[in-house]
């Protein structure tokens, strides 16, 4: 065991200092996505799918590191990362619509000024929607129409079509009229 650390004493202490500060990144990480949902009243199950796309990034730079450290050259990786994104590249150029939705997701977690419980209307010529926001997805929203029908629209498709907010929190405002 000791020939062992001897030997790779080096790969071992780069290993061990790259997994403690790529922890401290993801907690911070974490804790800053968490801090921008309290303070922008985001629902709590949007914040961790946030956590989710932190930790597959941290693993992908985890990845890259440790490779490095432990002797593959900047040409094997640049060719396994490269052979890896070409096919991803082809298989998410056929299903182009999932990335975009992904995408739009994350911009609308940060950026989206409704909220669960809002009623809005999307200003769409072909089908105008004036719904109640249910539940927002990493793919879609759920939006609830007054008829009761409920619609599940693509994030994609929120960004590109003008929203406008007619009531703000139905739903705390029924819950408190029935008390």
């Amino acid at each position: 065991m000791y020939e062992v650390f001897s030997l790779y004493r080096t790969e071992i202490s780069y290993t061990v200092v790259t997994v403690f500060v790529l922890l401290i990144v993801q907690f911070l990480l974490k804790k800053a996505a968490h801090r921008v949902g309290k303070r922008s009243e985001i629902n709590f199950t949007r914040t961790k799918l946030m956590f989710k796309y932190i930790n597959i990034l941290i693993l992908f730079i985890a990845f890259f590191l440790l490779a490095i450290a432990w002797g593959m050259g900047l040409t094997e990786l640049s060719l396994i990362f490269s052979s890896v994104f070409a096919v991803i590249g082809v298989a998410l150029f056929a299903i182009w619509s999932i990335l975009s939705n992904i995408t739009s997701g994350v911009i609308l977690f940060f950026s989206f000024p409704y909220k669960i419980g809002d009623k809005i209307k999307i200003h769409d010529k072909d089908l105008p929607i004036e719904a109640i926001i249910e539940d927002i997805k990493a793919f879609h929203l759920h939006l609830r129409t007054l008829e009761g029908e409920l619609i599940t629209y693509p994030n994609n498709l929120i960004l590109q079509k003008a929203v406008s907010l007619v009531e703000k929190d139905v739903y705390l405002d029924e819950d408190k009229s029935s008390l």
